[in-house]
C-alpha cells in the first residue's frame, strides 16, 4: 500500500512540473511571436529534399509572400519546412522556425532567422494558428494532416477567425478532397459550407495572389 502511494505521490509531482515546462513554452511563443506579423504557416513533409517539385514551389511561395510583406512560419524541420524558412529568408522577412523535439527527422534547418523549441505537439500547434492570417498546406504526412486539420476545425466550429487555407498540389490533395466529399458530406458528417475553407491550387504565384487579395494588411 505504501509503495502504491509512493508511486501515486511521484507521478503527480512530475506532472506538477510538467505543467511548469507547459507554462513555460506557451510563455516563450507568446513572448517572441507577439511581434511577428502579418505571417504565414507553412506545412508539409520533412522528408523532400532540395530539387523535388513541392520544395522548390514553397521556396518561391514563401520568398514572393516574404517580399508582399508576409513573415514565414514554419516547423523549422527540413524538408518542406527548411523551404519555407529558405525563401522567407531570401524575401527578406522574418523566418520562422517552430522545431520539435524528436528523437529522428526534426534537426532545425539552417534559414530561419528566429527559432523556438519546443516538447509539446499541443502548445506548438497554438503558436501555428495563434499568429498566423493564413495556412499554406503542401504535401506531407501525418503531421501535415494533423495541422491541417487542426485549422480547419477551429474554423468550422468558429473557435478561430476564418482565414484562408490553401492545399498546394491537386495531384496530392484531391483523393482527399473527393474522400470528404463522397463520405463525410454524403452522410452529413460535415456541411455543404465547410468545404468552402478549404481552396486547392497548384501555381504558387496563384497562391501568393490569393493571400495578398484576401488578406488585408
Amino acid at each position: 500500500m505504501k509503495e502504491k502511494q509512493f508511486i501515486i505521490d511521484a507521478m503527480t509531482v512530475q506532472d506538477s512540473w510538467r505543467l511548469f515546462r507547459i507554462l513555460a513554452e506557451f510563455v516563450d511563443g507568446f513572448e517572441v511571436l507577439s511581434e511577428i506579423y502579418p505571417a504565414v504557416s507553412i506545412f508539409g513533409s520533412a522528408r523532400v529534399k532540395a530539387g523535388d517539385e513541392y520544395y522548390e514551389k514553397t521556396v518561391i511561395i514563401a520568398r514572393e509572400l516574404a517580399k508582399a510583406g508576409f513573415n514565414i512560419i514554419t516547423g523549422g524541420g527540413p524538408g518542406i519546412m527548411e523551404a519555407g524558412n529558405k525563401g522567407a529568408s531570401e524575401g527578406g522577412a522574418k523566418s520562422v522556425g517552430l522545431n520539435i523535439q524528436l528523437p529522428f527527422e526534426q534537426e532545425p534547418n539552417p534559414f530561419s532567422n528566429v527559432k523556438l523549441q519546443f516538447r509539446y505537439f499541443f502548445v506548438r500547434k497554438v503558436m501555428f494558428v495563434k499568429y498566423a492570417q493564413a495556412y499554406i498546406g503542401m504535401p506531407g504526412g501525418f503531421g501535415t494532416l494533423d495541422e491541417i486539420f487542426e485549422a480547419l476545425t477551429l474554423i468550422q466550429t468558429k473557435r478561430l477567425k476564418a482565414f484562408p487555407v490553401i492545399l498546394v498540389g491537386s495531384e496530392y490533395w484531391n483523393g482527399l478532397i473527393d474522400w470528404i466529399k463522397t463520405t463525410l458530406l454524403e452522410k452529413a458528417y460535415i456541411s455543404p459550407d465547410d468545404l468552402d475553407i478549404i481552396t486547392i491550387m497548384d501555381d504558387p504565384h496563384e497562391v501568393v495572389h490569393m493571400i495578398k487579395k484576401l488578406v488585408i494588411l
